[in-house]
């Protein structure tokens, strides 16, 4: 038979690393008579007492194989331990499948085993194929809603990453048979699941390594499994109980996304188009669409579907929610598979954002998210910036937006620019450098012009960089320049009505900000830049955003 097979009866003890680990097995089969003899007298006490033993015995020799890998076992000693995690692993299964196995006792292993047999369960060969039969035996015949919280307290148990990894994906993978099987109060129990799901994703994904990268990979289309069982849940519901679990679902996909967007190893990278489009096919499901996640509304209205007091913790496990709904856009954006899926609908989106002022802003707004974040890969940030650029588009808007109380935006649009601005200072490429200098020039031109001197004075107030100071400073000064020529055109339009001399409002407000910068409010010398090359200036920036140039001083 296949080693794998979960099946096969337990075979003879395998050569061990030690006489120790050649005794476990042994072990594991008096501990296992001794729990089916405590079953069969119904003793509650001596059940429970020998369920733990069997338990210990499991944790103990994956300990035993951790702390090995630890002090750097050749391979030989790594097959060796596979091969008796193996032998473990079909003892409790050939156990469990006894035509006349116990419920006393089915019950009672349910309780403990799942952690020691996930983490036995990790290793090599046919382990995982037995563990995974094991934690299913468990599923199908033990109270679901039991298994739920057995489960999900596995899944929060500490374990050390990344090499648990594997194990994390054994228990996804049971979770969402278990979630299937739920009869009754589905968002209850999905609101108990998600959490522990959620901060497995977000542990992993942060901590692990190259090395392991489709370990990772594995975990993510574990968590696709889990969005399957819920949407599952979903057809079956009707009503506001279906709007409320098609919202988690929907926020559920958006975390997920901007995890696997944060991810640095290739493997991700690669396969993150794909977890994107499983995720964006949970998105339409749930009624989400790319106008709703370009400006951010979807995502707003799902959380006020479940923003009430008793959810305030639960909907903290989905605080990359926002950037997951830009995200969605940026990989349809720039990843092939995805584009053609998004097709006429995202070009669609794209048209009916750019021709509405208000919900441009509000997509414009909705990068920042992004850029700000030090978690996103830069092809991301640069594909980000590409996708401003064709939202802010090649007309100009002032007139409209002269019309437009700008005074809730502000906070916002500063933010934006900031998060530009750090695009600007810290991207690894000259081309990219210069796109964010594009966006951000362009970005300023939409504010209106009786606010757009206040941003950019708050933009000078808060910048850190010599040469970032002097490109804004730039800015100011083209914006005299325009608002002279504007008021010439004015005073010979109205034959010379206008009194001469007269300083254009921007002109004064320039002096006050040139003398804001030469003498700083705090002392020290001004920060500006030897020379007057910014684009040099611009590649001698750190990738903290602060000029090399300018000392901690000034």
């Amino acid at each position: 038979m296949a080693a794998g097979d979960p099946s096969t009866a337990a075979t003879s003890d395998v050569p061990a690393t030690s006489s120790s680990a050649a005794s476990y097995p042994d072990r594991l089969r008096e501990a296992l008579v001794a729990l089916s003899q405590a079953c069969d007298s119904g003793v509650s006490n001596a059940s429970e007492a020998a369920s733990f033993t069997v338990s210990d015995i499991l944790d103990a020799f994956a300990a035993v194989m951790s702390a090995e890998a630890d002090d750097g076992n050749d391979g030989g000693d790594d097959s060796t331990a596979a091969r008796v995690s193996e032998q473990l692993l079909r003892e409790v299964h050939e156990f469990l499948s006894r035509p006349l196995a116990n419920q006393m006792a089915t019950d009672a292993l349910s309780l403990v085993l799942p952690i020691p047999v996930a983490k036995l369960g990790a290793q090599t060969g046919g382990c995982g194929d037995i563990a995974a039969a094991i934690l299913k035996f468990f599923v199908t015949n033990c109270s679901p809603r039991d298994m739920l919280s057995i489960l999900c307290e596995a899944l929060d148990a500490p374990m050390e990453l990344p090499n648990c990894s594997s194990s994390f994906v054994l228990l996804l993978n049971a979770l969402a048979e278990v979630l299937t099987k739920i009869q009754r109060r589905h968002i209850e129990q999905v609101k108990v699941a998600l959490p522990a799901v959620l901060k497995v994703m977000r542990a992993t994904v942060s901590e692990c390594d190259e090395e392991h990268g489709k370990a990772v990979v594995d975990l993510f289309n574990a968590a696709h499994g889990i969005g399957n069982a819920i949407q599952e849940m979903c057809t079956a519901m009707v009503n506001k109980n279906k709007e409320g679990m098609c919202a988690i679902l929907g926020l559920y996909s958006l975390q997920n996304i901007a995890l696997a967007s944060r991810s640095r190893q290739q493997d991700i990278l690669c396969a993150c188009g794909s977890v994107v489009l499983q995720h964006f096919r949970f998105l339409k499901f749930s009624g989400f669409t790319y106008v709703g996640l370009l400006t951010g509304s979807d995502v707003t209205a799902a959380t006020d579907k479940l923003s009430k007091e008793d959810d305030a913790d639960f909907l903290e496990g989905f605080s990359f929610a926002m950037d997951g709904a830009m995200l969605t856009v940026v990989w349809a954006y720039m990843y092939d598979d995805m584009s053609k899926y998004a097709g006429e609908e995202l070009e669609l989106a794209l048209k009916e954002v750019q021709g509405n002022h208000m919900m441009k802003w509000e997509a414009i707004n909705m990068l920042k998210y992004v850029l700000s974040s030090i978690c996103y890969p830069w092809i991301i940030k640069s594909h980000s910036i590409n996708l401003l650029l064709s939202l802010a588009g090649e007309n100009h808007v002032q007139e409209t937006n002269n019309h437009v109380d700008f005074t809730s935006y502000a906070p916002r649009i500063f933010a934006t620019l900031k998060a530009i601005e750090s695009v600007m200072m810290a991207a690894p490429e000259a081309l990219m450098r210069k796109k964010a200098f594009a966006a951000l020039k362009k970005v300023i031109s939409m504010v209106p012009s009786s606010q757009r001197f206040d941003i950019l004075q708050a933009l000078v107030n808060n910048s850190m960089s010599s040469s970032l100071t002097a490109i804004l400073l730039d800015l100011v000064r083209e914006e005299i320049l325009r608002e002279s020529r504007q008021a010439e055109n004015d005073h010979v339009e109205s034959d010379g009505f206008q009194g001469h001399g007269e300083l254009p409002p921007w002109a004064s407000h320039a002096l006050e900000l040139v003398e804001l910068i030469l003498r700083p409010p705090h002392g020290g010398p001004p920060c500006l830049p030897d020379h007057g090359d910014q684009d040099q200036d611009l590649e001698n920036c750190s990738r903290k955003g602060l000029c090399t140039k300018c000392t901690p001083s000034g």
